[in-house]
């Protein structure tokens, strides 16, 4: 039985648009609510993030309130804690490892693939969101592609086009380490949106960057992205990333594609930097301090858990 399907005139979408899957995830002994609160408890807490989940579309980041229990504790309680977190990594636990690689297997195979990596699917994570009802994810994007996987409960998601740039702008799109993910809202956004709903067993591929906001029905909802980057991806996310780095230093700089030439210059050069610093993240307590050094203490924003 393969763990996601993909309906053949869908996958002649992929990787360039959206389109629903099915998948056989739903009853996974890894994914029921007690496993992941023993997960909670196996990754470092810079991988768990959690806050309250009543709050708005274009909830302001410093805004967000917190939850006043242990990560565990949130999952065990999330039909009445009124929490939204996600466990990020997951992959770093071989038995969730080795449960995202069997996935893209079935899904490149499905796509006519002959494996994850002639798919694209390279430098692949998972990250497991639990929510109580009546909970909204805010406005924002991913800078990796996802087929979402939806394990319990209702859950609706509000899509967007990633083409539109008056919605997310070039320079909204750089990105770095501990940035918050929360874009800027509108109202009037919503009537270009396309909204899927999802119950157990169904699921869709996201497309790299295109915009989303998420929001739960009356019940509490387990949900999963198996998420990679392909090796365009990777490029972007270090262009956007140099970019970032040097607005931060008074030098905005032009949206990519626009001079190639500089756009190989910037990521060689991050790409250099990238494996100098690399080594140096195998702790969490190191990450954090990078995070801190290079783009303030804010980039560590998921660590306000328990301030209700």
């Amino acid at each position: 039985m393969s763990l996601i399907d993909v309906a053949g005139p869908a996958g002649g979408k992929f990787p360039a648009e959206p389109f629903r899957i099915r998948h056989h995830l739903a009853d996974h002994p890894l994914l029921s609510l007690e496993a992941l609160a023993r997960l909670a408890t196996r990754l470092d807490r810079d991988r768990l993030e959690y806050n309250s989940g009543r709050l708005q579309p274009n909830q302001k980041p410093d805004e967000v309130p917190g939850v006043d229990l242990a990560p565990a504790d949130v999952i065990r309680q999330i039909e009445t804690a009124g929490a939204w977190m996600v466990l990020k990594n997951v992959e770093t636990v071989p038995e969730y490892a080795a449960l995202i690689r069997t996935a893209l297997a079935d899904a490149a195979a499905a796509l006519g693939a002959r494996s994850p990596a002639e798919a694209g699917m390279t430098d692949f994570q998972g990250f497991i969101f639990v929510s109580s009802a009546n909970a909204v994810t805010p406005f924002h994007i991913d800078y990796e592609q996802n087929f979402f996987v939806h394990l319990h409960g209702e859950k609706f998601m509000h899509v967007f086009d990633n083409r539109d740039r008056s919605l997310v702008s070039e320079k909204d799109l750089e990105t770095f380490p501990g940035k918050h993910r929360n874009h800027a809202y509108r109202e009037d956004f919503e009537k270009r949106a396309t909204v899927n709903r999802f119950e157990p067993g169904e699921g869709m591929f996201l497309p790299y960057t295109w915009p989303h906001w998420v929001r739960t029905g009356s019940d509490w909802t387990i949900s999963m992205a198996i998420t990679w980057k392909s090796p365009e991806n990777v490029r972007m996310n270090r262009l956007y990333l140099a970019n970032a780095l040097l607005r931060k230093l008074g030098l905005p700089q032009p949206a990519p594609g626009r001079h190639p030439l500089y756009d190989r210059v910037k990521i060689a050069a991050f790409t250099a930097a990238h494996a100098l610093v690399q080594p140096l993240r195998g702790s969490e307590a190191m990450r954090r301090r990078l995070r801190a050094l290079f783009f303030g203490r804010k980039a560590n924003y998921y660590y306000r858990a328990g301030k209700a």
